[in-house]
């Protein structure tokens, strides 16, 4: 037995030792595993009951900084940059953007062995006997939550090197089963001189889709300049396209005939190795129905293009003129393909009759085109190839040029390495996104997804709102590193600042600072605080958060003409004032004292009055209910 069998099977005994410990739930989920989840596939060395221990262990609150905040003029923003691990992150987001989230991108950490990510004080080195599985067990957690909060339409498009794409894909189908659009590749950089063992430089990165069912690129709008309409047709503009279909004779006998042109007698031998595009009315069987018109309509609305007078058009009088003429390759060709040849089905059709030289085209209409754009190329290239390379729009600049330079630009200095290029951010979003959507990207980084945001909104007047995952990133040796504060948030911050002296200035532009605060549930009732509270209701009700002043004993989570959502910081004879003053008639109250609340204000208005710890329990039920979905 090797020593991996020994580690293992000292891991199941341990486990089967303590069966009569667990509880039903962790009992079931131990189960689950041994009975359903070996398949042919990916696997990890993960302890599932351990997993779930660790997954819900207690409630994330969120606390908005007003100082690290950067609020809009007109008071509220959509916009998140969250401090903490991305783990706890997505925990509160699933209580309060389940199902909302349009696009969620990500450059996670690429497991290359260095020391290029820093969560729960865990590295994984060249020599971790354990470095993928500890990768993929880091990215699962977070995965299956991130689902969760995709739009029905929504998509997930993640960065990944060469070498871990594999793995990424097969994590993603077990997190997302049966929603795999499809791999983006692109050009990081020119060729370089690293150090090679096969002297071949690893110059590209994949960016894998993986969508729900609704979801759909928007493309490019087409070029239409090879349409015109120089013999005034009155169907309008077009063009000339392939008559033929990338199928042998072989493959699609019924498609392999002699085609007439019915004007000149002439006839047009068929490609044996692409077929006619339509079926002949001649071979369909009584009572067969063809999807598209049969080449016999085509003819008559003139939509079949048979060459004119300068093609050349020969009579072959008997088999054995055809026969040396095909030995001598004086025969129709397609390119270099000659389209008669020894052996083929029905040569005897083109003895006795003109056959032409020439091959027929299709005339095919502007206004027939099914779909007015088309679709987005999965290969993007650096902008150096730009006349090298037919893709409108799928240009983007590399890494170290634009991705490096663009930190260095903004902060002075290269404050960040490896940050992805602003154009390849806001090319993806461009194609993936509405006006209206939410963006998360909960590895943020330098905070290039927020960045790109702003520019799209800039482009086309939209409202597109980013949130924005980032941990500090300290370490025992670095306590104080924040990148979360100093480099996400303060790059999103010198943006805002330098398009304000641009002569930019949205009303709308701005974003929240939130830190977590982690309370396990036995103590909610005496940590969750009422600015807690303000937020997560806020939150959930409408994506929304407010600055609010450290004095003010009233914060509004959401209000409009009729209603209002409010918590009480504190319960007064001033507060109590202030609230039977409110102008909406409705109001829904959260407070330290709600009884006292109700019965100041009830006989003046509609209201309805909550303990502060009613606003936490969703985010315990959403919690408990995700459990229950991940043990069943």
């Amino acid at each position: 037995m090797t020593e991996l069998d020994c580690t293992m099977t000292m891991k199941r005994t341990e486990l089967l030792e303590r069966l009569d410990q667990l509880s039903a739930s962790e009992l079931r989920a131990w189960l689950a595993q041994e009975l359903t989840q070996k398949r042919l596939g990916l696997a990890w060395e993960r302890d599932a009951i351990e997993h779930d221990k660790a997954l819900n262990g207690n409630i994330v609150l969120p606390a908005v900084s007003s100082e690290l905040s950067h609020f809009p003029e007109c008071g509220e923003t959509g916009n998140l940059i969250i401090e903490g691990d991305n783990f706890d992150s997505l925990r509160l987001l699933r209580s309060t953007h389940a199902g909302k989230v349009r696009v969620i991108y990500i450059d996670p950490p690429y497991n290359t062995g260095a020391k290029d990510w820093v969560y729960n004080d865990a590295y994984v080195s060249k020599t971790d006997r354990w470095k993928h599985s500890k990768w993929l067990e880091f990215l699962y957690q977070r995965l299956l939550i991130a689902r969760e909060l995709l739009a029905p339409d929504g998509v997930m498009l993640i960065s990944i090197n060469d070498e871990n794409r594999s793995r990424l894909e097969l994590l993603l189908d077990e997190v997302m089963p049966g929603r795999r659009l499809g791999t983006m590749v692109w050009r990081t950089r020119q060729g370089s001189n690293a150090k090679q063992a096969c002297f071949m430089s690893a110059d590209h990165e994949h960016i894998l889709v993986y969508g729900n069912a609704g979801f759909a690129f928007h493309g490019f709008e087409k070029s239409y300049a090879m349409y015109s309409n120089d013999d005034e047709d009155p169907r309008g503009a077009w063009r000339t396209s392939d008559l033929t279909l990338g199928f042998s004779y072989k493959e699609r006998p019924n498609l392999y005939y002699p085609l007439e042109d019915p004007s000149t007698g002439i006839f047009y031998p068929p490609n044996p190795d692409r077929v006619w595009v339509y079926a002949t009315e001649k071979r369909l069987k009584p009572g067969q129905k063809v999807q598209a018109k049969t080449m016999e309509e085509f003819i008559a609305l003139k939509q079949i293009l048979f060459p004119r007078d300068d093609q050349r058009v020969v009579v072959w009088e008997t088999v054995n003129d055809l026969l040396n003429a095909i030995d001598s390759g004086d025969v129709p060709m397609s390119g270099k393909t000659p389209l008669l040849r020894r052996g083929l089905p029905g040569l005897d059709c083109f003895v006795g009759v003109p056959v032409g030289f020439g091959r027929p085209q299709f005339k095919r209409y502007k206004a027939d085109l099914k779909n007015k754009r088309q679709p987005l190329s999965s290969w993007i290239v650096p902008r150096f190839e730009i006349d090298e390379y037919d893709a409108p729009s799928s240009f983007v600049s590399t890494t170290n040029k634009e991705g490096a330079n663009g930190i260095a630009e903004i902060f002075g200095s290269r404050v960040f390495n490896y940050a992805k290029p602003l154009t390849l951010l806001r090319h993806l979003l461009d194609q993936a996104t509405g006006p209206d959507d939410i963006v998360l990207d909960f590895f943020a980084g330098s905070g290039t997804t927020g960045h790109a945001v702003m520019e799209l909104n800039e482009k086309d007047g939209g409202n597109r709102k980013f949130i924005l995952c980032s941990s500090t990133e300290a370490t025992k040796r670095e306590p104080d590193k924040n990148i979360c504060r100093d480099i996400c948030a303060e790059r999103i911050r010198r943006v805002l600042k330098a398009r304000q002296r641009d002569g930019i200035n949205n009303a709308n532009e701005g974003f929240a600072y939130l830190s977590l605060d982690l309370v396990e549930e036995a103590d909610l009732d005496f940590e969750g605080m009422p600015d807690h509270a303000s937020a997560l209701v806020a939150l959930r009700k409408t994506g929304l958060l407010r600055s609010h002043l450290e004095d003010d004993d009233i914060l509004v989570a959401a209000e409009d003409e009729t209603a209002a959502i409010l918590i009480c910081r504190r319960v007064t004879e001033k507060t109590l004032s202030q609230l039977s003053q409110w102008p909406a008639q409705r109001l829904v109250i959260y407070s330290p004292r709600p009884d006292s609340v109700r019965s100041a204000l009830a006989e003046h208005r509609t209201i309805d009055s909550f303990p502060l710890d009613d606003a936490f329990r969703r985010a315990q039920s959403v919690r408990k209910a995700f459990e229950e979905e991940l043990i069943e």
